[in-house]
């Protein structure tokens, strides 16, 4: 049973997580209704596919989602164990309330009417940002990620191709029942957008850059980083493939401004330096966030 996360009923983290969800819920639900549901826009998941049907025949998008999620997760505990709980499913239930209710308060009518691009992009940032909040409570709001683990249990393929396997299919379904090859590039937008804001939410906002510099000059810039810059960082052992010279790399983790100090410190100290600047998603640890500091969010 270690997938799932519990919480103490009616405690502190018990409360937030279920506020979370409500709230993201709420959010997700308002970016279909008003921005992606009535331009017809196929975001992949089972709600691309409730969007389709609901345009061929008029069935509700909130109601059919729940008519598809429900099984599909119970599927997937009996195929994969109990890795989604009773959070997953409060997410998709009231997910698939809230759309219903806010189609009937809204008549379907969408924020922006004239403008499908710029819907198609507001409509994945608020996606986003609700899924993100599902996604911090450790809930989601149902759809094809469940289908993606049954399929990669059963043929061994990697998850993340899956999905893009499998949401691709929706987005190209709702194409070919429309007639309209716009909407593929639109779906794509929104999805893009989706997550990125999945990534802001779950991230926050980083500025961090991870440096790996080897030099001859290692000392002087290891000097350079703990008194000036007034950094900590790492010294590995590495060996050039060419001609076998043992030298120590340099591993520091470094905000933009920190960066381009050392850039000019390093060419006016050793202009033969080797340094790559990579981003870096996610810090945790001494000196960053305390890495229990991330699960007591």
């Amino acid at each position: 049973m270690g997938y799932v996360v519990r919480y103490k009923p009616l405690s502190r983290s018990w409360f937030k997580a279920y506020a979370l969800i409500l709230a993201g819920a709420f959010i997700i639900a308002a970016g279909y209704v008003l921005f992606i549901t009535p331009h017809r826009i196929v975001p992949g998941g089972i709600y691309g596919i409730s969007i389709v049907l609901h345009h061929t025949f008029g069935t509700p998008v909130g109601l059919t989602a729940m008519f598809f999620n429900v099984p599909l997760t119970l599927l997937g505990i009996r195929v994969l164990g109990p890795r989604f709980g009773a959070k997953t499913f409060t997410g998709f239930i009231l997910t698939s309330g809230f759309m219903d209710g806010l189609n009937w308060l809204t008549q379907g009518k969408p924020v922006v009417e004239d403008d499908i691009l710029l819907s198609a992009l507001y409509g994945g940032a608020v996606i986003g940002l609700g899924v993100g909040m599902l996604f911090k409570a450790k809930a989601t709001c149902g759809g094809t990620d469940v289908m993606a683990m049954m399929l990669g249990k059963w043929t061994g393929k990697p998850l993340g191709r899956l999905m893009m396997m499998v949401d691709g299919l929706i987005v190209v379904l709702g194409a070919v029942v429309f007639e309209d090859w716009a909407i593929p590039l639109y779906s794509l937008l929104a999805i893009f957008m989706m997550g990125q804001i999945i990534d802001l939410v779950m991230q926050g906002l980083r500025y961090d850059k991870l440096i790996l510099l080897i030099s001859d000059r290692q000392s002087e810039i290891t000097n350079y980083i703990i008194k000036d810059l007034q950094r900590g960082g790492t010294l590995i052992k590495a060996a050039g493939m060419y001609a076998g010279v043992e030298r120590q790399m340099i591993y520091v983790v470094l905000n933009r401004r920190e960066v381009a100090l050392l850039q000019e410190f390093t060419a006016r100290t050793d202009p033969g330096a080797f340094l790559t600047v990579l981003d870096a998603d996610e810090i945790l640890g001494e000196g960053f966030m305390p890495l229990q500091a991330k699960f007591e969010q």
